[in-house]
């Protein structure tokens, strides 16, 4: 998993609430568990028409948004079924961070196990970062991890929380795997203990 420190990107608006998992990622696209591949299906439903073709609406089918990194967004977000190809799609699209005033537990889990990171903030703060998103191009805003700092395109500064063993896992890029890997040493004291005291086993 790719460490996070600090990401500065364009950041998207996304003023729409109870985006569930099937918005973000709809159920035609689960048939893999791979997790690349899946940035094709990303809000599919309302980036692309019936046809195929985009939807010149959507913000991440316009020319400002197309590499946005950082979404802002509505109320409870990734709410819904619990699948996790929804933060592998973002993640594959190239979104890093949410920001919104709330999530669904699931999906928040599973941000952080994908080195995704989501952000609360305020219905005030979530309201000028999505004016500083609404700019296009120049929404630029730098999200720092270690200093739990929002730095917007003009200079304004918001803190945020997170719990501080999500944050040692982003910023080490630790998942459920490499926080295994750091006990290796451990596991293998353990193993060859258990070689010599019990070597039936």
């Amino acid at each position: 998993m790719d460490k996070f420190t600090k990401l500065t990107g364009v950041a998207a608006p996304l003023p729409i609430v109870n985006i569930d998992t099937d918005m973000i990622i709809p159920k035609d696209y689960l048939k893999t568990i791979k997790r690349t591949g899946l940035s094709v299906g990303l809000f599919a439903e309302m980036r692309f028409n019936e046809d195929g073709s985009e939807n010149p609406d959507f913000v991440l089918n316009k020319p400002a948004y197309r590499n946005a990194q950082i979404l802002i967004a509505g109320d409870n977000f990734g709410c819904g079924s619990s699948r996790e190809h929804a933060p592998w799609a973002l993640l594959d699209f190239g979104i890093r961070c949410v920001i919104s005033t709330s999530f669904a537990d699931i999906f928040y889990n599973n941000c952080f196990k994908n080195g995704i990171l989501p952000i609360k903030v305020t219905q005030e703060q979530l309201d000028a970062l999505m004016d500083d998103a609404s700019r296009g191009a120049n929404a630029t805003l730098t999200v720092d991890l270690e200093e739990l700092e929002i730095h917007g395109p003009d200079g304004g500064v918001i803190n945020f929380e997170i719990d501080e063993f999500r944050r040692h896992c982003l910023l080490n890029g630790l998942d459920d795997i490499g926080l295994t890997m750091e006990k290796a040493p451990s596991i293998t004291s353990f193993e060859q203990k258990m070689a010599e005291n019990r070597p039936w086993l």
